[in-house]
């Protein structure tokens, strides 16, 4: 059937004209993911620059730059409590489709228990340098404030439905493992910092600025630095259903969710992009500092990288 939108255009056509150019827009921070993966391969600069640059990132300049965005601009409760509520459902929502894997029918018994602890992580999480790149170009400077709304709701949830299962079957402590997350340090201190109306000196803001910008860069060249597709022949059915999670329900829950919520377009066109985001590309460290299988879930973050290539486009140019 031909649906025709308010302009008087194929609704489809409208939608695949979206796709294209949504495409165009993340066309930057891909070419970064693929030259990281060139540069990593094919030149001097190989896995032994780029884990100490990965660990520069995730522990320092990162958290810099989650922390700035968090507290740059005064965070109104109230404006963002829909969109709060639309994170955070679609948040436990994905959680809850990775963790029913393994009692799926047809698809649980050819799910090896240990690496789907190891790799549901994969179903959920999201690649914050990837979104923060993207987010002023979608929705303006407020496309900022509400996707650093939505890593700061988010990331301690996720990294608790991350740490969880691969903690209860190692027998690792969970609280633990979360007071040493650096993001969710760099998250909860943001936060408390915004409500009580904390400020950066101006004679600092050029400084973080900076380190902000850095860490987007260096991130997305980590990310393509870290792609490995030798180990995606292992547990093919997981692959598929915690990839299906990452970059099919979880958008089409969005697009509901945007709705049932009421969202503003510029919080709707964020949490539509938040939702197809490739997956963390720290899944493989985390998994294999906890004793997992770090080169088949690094595999899934590398497919998953690609994957965001179409996620995204699709969810922002013919679901939205």
């Amino acid at each position: 059937m031909l649906w025709i939108t308010h302009k008087g255009k194929p609704a489809n056509a409208a939608g695949i004209l979206g796709a294209v150019n949504f495409a165009q827009l993340l066309f930057p921070d891909f070419s970064l993911i693929l030259c990281g993966y060139l540069v990593c391969r094919y030149t001097a600069l190989n896995r032994t620059v780029w884990a100490p640059v990965e660990s520069l990132v995730y522990f320092f300049l990162f958290p810099v730059l989650l922390f700035h965005s968090i507290v740059r601009t005064p965070l109104d409760l109230g404006a963002a409590s829909n969109l709060i509520a639309a994170g955070l459902t679609l948040g436990v929502s994905g959680i809850a489709l990775a963790y029913s894997i393994p009692y799926l029918p047809w698809i649980g018994r050819q799910v090896n228990r240990r690496d789907h602890a190891g790799s549901a992580q994969v179903a959920f999480r999201f690649n914050s340098f990837i979104g923060l790149a993207i987010a002023e170009r979608l929705a303006g400077p407020p496309g900022l404030l509400w996707i650093a709304v939505l890593i700061g709701v988010c990331v301690p949830l996720f990294n608790v439905g991350a740490v969880w299962p691969m903690a209860r079957h190692a027998q690792r402590g969970l609280l633990r493992e979360l007071l040493r997350n650096p993001l969710i340090i760099a998250t909860a201190s943001g936060l408390a910092a915004n409500l009580l109306g904390f400020r950066l000196p101006v004679w600092l803001e050029p400084t973080v600025t900076r380190i902000g910008a850095a860490s987007i860069a260096l991130g997305l060249l980590a990310a393509g630095a870290g792609m490995q597709f030798g180990t995606l022949a292992q547990a093919k059915t997981l692959a598929m259903a915690v990839l299906s999670i990452r970059h099919f329900f979880m958008p089409l829950m969005a697009w509901g969710l945007a709705s049932l919520f009421k969202l503003s377009p510029a919080q709707a066109t964020v949490l539509l992009a938040f939702s197809a985001l490739p997956t963390a590309s720290s899944c493989y460290v985390l998994a294999a500092r906890m004793g997992y299988n770090g080169a088949y879930v690094a595999g899934l973050v590398t497919l998953s990288t690609v994957l965001g290539m179409v996620s995204l486009p699709f969810a922002l140019g013919v679901l939205r």
